[in-house]
């Protein structure tokens, strides 16, 4: 999709109608999408997120989801920061053919019903006949009675949910989609590192990836505060991480750099009309902004980054007629963000790699099974709601202040 894309071409109106959708509803069965708002709020007015409902693991056990070319599909949405992360690593990872992925749209004009498909002919998902993603959810477990979210990888064959744990999701498609990769193909999750990846990445998610959440669907000013205050603490302790390294861990993109960019890129363009009065824009922070435009001009990065959708946010087809019509539709909607978000090649000088290669490869006699590892498992999805609370600072604990890396010269190629 072109960023250059108009207001007229973003408003391109489809016929999926609340009666459309109340129809296909009652036809499959599924009830409407419990709201965050009411359902996800502890007594303090904080947003608490509900925990991931299909979590088991990729690979050859009993309840697991064995690795398989052309049995699954990604299901994601352009403006959901989680959905964006597994799409992108299929791309970088070279499983484009072997795992399939479709976009979800809201469910008619009010998206009572949650994920559907609107861009679709009949408002179907061409490959299951779906109408809703929710009915993935009905099929592995008629008793769920959360919201289906974005992403959710679906066995299509028995059309059953079988993984929606953002948390983890990415890496098994590193690690035990291993053997479906090109032999080439960049690590991204390196075997000797994943417990500081992952103990890094259950820092971002409530300081950084959840943040915006945290602020936009709270219902308190204890709880905004305690939010906002977590989220630009943590940018400033990455914006001097990233003045010493180009990416997150050195030299090198990992899994973190992917979940980190998606909100990044979100910040400036859409998730601030949300939060009030923000302290600082991401260009703010050089950086940070430097190493955002770095990434975006990555074709996989890009290619899953719609930023006009983002800057527009829905169909919203009399705003243009309003007399003060927001700054994102009169103004944000008219930037070339490829022009804007060029990368100047400056961060490279940051890199000690000697043929300025982006990626980690596998070590040389690493085999598939040396590669596929046990995935630890992220105390975010615990059913306990203390397990879950962004605030406690036992739930994100770091061993090293985030502002360090503490891979500094560790990950290198040939080794």
């Amino acid at each position: 999709m072109s960023n250059a894309c108009s207001l007229a071409e973003h408003r391109e109106k489809n016929n999926y109608t609340d009666n459309l959708a109340e129809k296909f509803a009652s036809l499959v069965g599924v009830p409407p999408r419990p709201m965050e708002t009411k359902n996800e709020i502890d007594d303090r007015g904080a947003f608490v997120r509900q925990p991931n409902a299909f979590i088991a693991k990729s690979g050859d056990g009993e309840g697991e989801w064995k690795a398989e070319e052309g049995r699954y599909q990604i299901y994601w949405a352009k403006g959901c920061n989680w959905s964006n992360r597994p799409v992108i690593v299929r791309d970088i990872l070279g499983l484009t053919d072997k795992v399939f992925d479709i976009r979800t749209t809201h469910s008619g004009e009010t998206n009572k019903y949650g994920h559907g498909f609107a861009n679709q002919k009949d408002f179907k998902d061409p490959r299951t006949g779906a109408h809703f993603l929710s009915e993935f959810y009905k099929n592995a477990n008629p008793e769920f009675k959360g919201r289906a979210t974005t992403p959710t990888i679906v066995d299509i064959k028995e059309k059953k949910a079988v993984n929606n744990d953002y948390h983890r999701m990415t890496n098994y498609l590193e690690v035990n989609f291993r053997a479906l990769q090109p032999e080439d193909a960049p690590d991204l999750y390196p075997v000797k590192y994943r417990d500081v990846i992952d103990e890094f990445n259950d820092w971002l998610f409530p300081h950084v990836n959840n943040g915006h959440y945290r602020m936009a669907f709270c219902q308190s000013l204890e709880a905004y505060n305690e939010a906002f205050d977590d989220f630009y603490e943590s940018l400033d302790k990455l914006e001097k991480r990233l003045s010493e390294n180009r990416f997150l861990f050195g030299d090198y993109i990992t899994d973190s750099d992917i979940r980190f960019f998606v909100t990044l890129v979100r910040w400036d363009t859409s998730y601030f009309k949300n939060v009030g009065p923000v302290k600082k824009r991401i260009a703010d922070y050089p950086n940070i902004y430097g190493y955002m435009k770095e990434l975006y001009n990555i074709p996989a990065f890009k290619n899953a980054t719609f930023v006009h959708d983002l800057v527009l946010g829905g169909n919203k087809t009399d705003k243009d007629k309003d007399l003060f019509a927001d700054w994102n539709e009169r103004i944000a909607s008219q930037i070339n963000y490829d022009e804007l978000w060029a990368d100047d090649g400056k961060r490279a000088a940051l890199s000690s790699d000697p043929n300025g290669d982006i990626y980690l490869r596998h070590p040389k006699g690493e085999t598939v099974e040396d590669y596929i590892t046990e995935i630890s498992v992220s105390h975010w999805n615990s059913p306990e709601q203390a397990d879950r609370d962004p605030s406690d600072p036992k739930n994100s604990v770091l061993r090293v202040d985030a502002s360090i890396n503490p891979l500094k010269g560790l990950l290198k190629n040939g080794d």
